[in-house]
């Protein structure tokens, strides 16, 4: 398995695979050929339906700044080696051409190079299951953030401090914002309200359940607006672990060194999923995207409260098979309508699936890998119409005036 350095990445939103993934090719491919005439990025499938709405132009275009650049959003049904696939070329002056990569925006920021091995980092765990990272610790009889402290290097609980920093300052902006979110639909920022809105008769237990929504919609929404996040696993679904983990800490105390325990454990669970099924709400509908972010979350909580490994895993498995099928149907294309709610919805099940898992794990029957397994195979029989090209569902269904 990859290391989790590769799961939480910090940039831009609105999309990990549709502007983080074709921004990071780009950039890899104006290093090979940095001094062509002109260059050109098609882009198909999902790239292509709903790129525009996920600012992937916009994305391509800040790279090649300067330059000759043609970008072609090729609509027409075809066989792709993935739903995110993108092709570059470059040509000189008399429009030869140069060179072409043809890309794979695989989730989270992901690339690769099509019918080469990843771009990213090799593999820094020896597992290839949830399965064996629980048998690793059961063996050692350590928790399972010690896995990651003793696979990655040295340096990687100041690399998770920086992210749980990053997370924090996202919804500390996310708060305060108000106004419209950018696009046609003029979708009005909510987490400011949810924050602040005070009601005579509200119990504490409501008022924290609305400021947890409220930490998810303040991710959220500075991710549709392009704003900086981190994927956790995707820009899509950043809002639901962040927003979980502020909300125990504000609520519990937790130190420091606890959220970081817990971050490490949810990277195990994203890891688990990108090595063994999708992230990409265009391969596998969004039950890969929030769903794998809904897990993440219900495994840090569990971690918080130093729960068992097997009400861990208990944990983000309830939280993963309960979203099996969910699509993804972004309106206009933009992460807006149902992302930013969804999100918010998802850090409310992740608790409540901790919880169960506290209480239930031992009559348990289904593994985490077995749902991963599961999930992947649903989403593969998921119609295109419902996985991330604004086709179906609510895109369809909804009418911008």
């Amino acid at each position: 398995m990859q290391s989790i350095r590769e799961l939480y990445k910090i940039g831009k939103g609105p999309s990990s695979s549709h502007t983080m993934g074709p921004e990071r090719a780009a950039r890899h491919f104006l290093g090979k050929y940095p001094s062509a005439a002109r260059y050109r990025a098609t882009l198909f499938g999902s790239l292509a339906l709903t790129g525009k709405g996920h600012l992937t132009d916009e994305a391509i275009a800040g790279v090649f700044e300067g330059r000759r650049l043609d970008i072609i959003f090729d609509c027409a049904p075809r066989t792709l080696p993935h739903p995110n696939t993108m092709e570059m070329c470059a040509f000189d002056e008399d429009g030869n051409t140069l060179g072409s990569i043809t890309y794979l925006s695989v989730g989270g920021g992901t690339v690769r190079i099509a019918g080469e091995p990843p771009m990213q980092a090799e593999d820094v765990y020896p597992f290839r299951n949830f399965q064996e990272i629980m048998d690793y610790c059961r063996s050692k009889n350590v928790p399972l953030d010690q896995a990651v402290y003793d696979f990655e290097d040295d340096g990687i609980k100041d690399f998770l401090r920086q992210i749980w920093r990053s997370m924090q300052a996202t919804i500390r902006r996310g708060l305060t914002a108000s106004g419209k979110l950018p696009g046609t639909l003029g979708v009005e920022r909510k987490a400011k309200r949810l924050f602040e809105t005070t009601e005579e008769e509200e119990e504490p237990e409501q008022r924290e359940k609305r400021h947890l929504c409220a930490f998810a919609f303040a991710t959220s929404e500075e991710n549709a607006g392009g704003g900086q996040v981190v994927t956790a696993p995707t820009c899509g679904a950043s809002g639901v672990l962040p927003a979980v983990l502020l909300y125990m800490s504000r609520r519990h105390g937790f130190s420091e060194n606890r959220i970081l325990a817990a971050l490490a454990v949810a990277g195990l669970v994203g890891v688990t999923v990108k090595q063994n099924a999708s992230v990409s709400g265009a391969e596998a509908g969004c039950q890969a995207e929030i769903g794998t972010a809904t897990s993440m979350a219900a495994a840090a909580v569990s971690r918080l409260f130093e729960a068992t490994i097997d009400e861990t895993e208990y944990a983000a498995e309830i939280a993963l098979e309960h979203q099996l099928g969910l699509t993804c149907d972004p309106i206009c294309g933009y992460v807006q309508i149902p992302c930013i709610e969804r999100n918010a919805v998802a850090a409310m099940r992740a608790l409540e699936s901790a919880e169960l898992s506290r209480v239930l794990a031992g009559t348990r029957k289904i593994s985490f890998d077995l749902i991963v397994q599961t999930m992947y195979e649903t989403g593969k029989d998921i119609s295109a119409r419902y996985r991330e090209t604004s086709e179906g569902g609510l895109a369809a269904a909804y009418k911008v005036s």
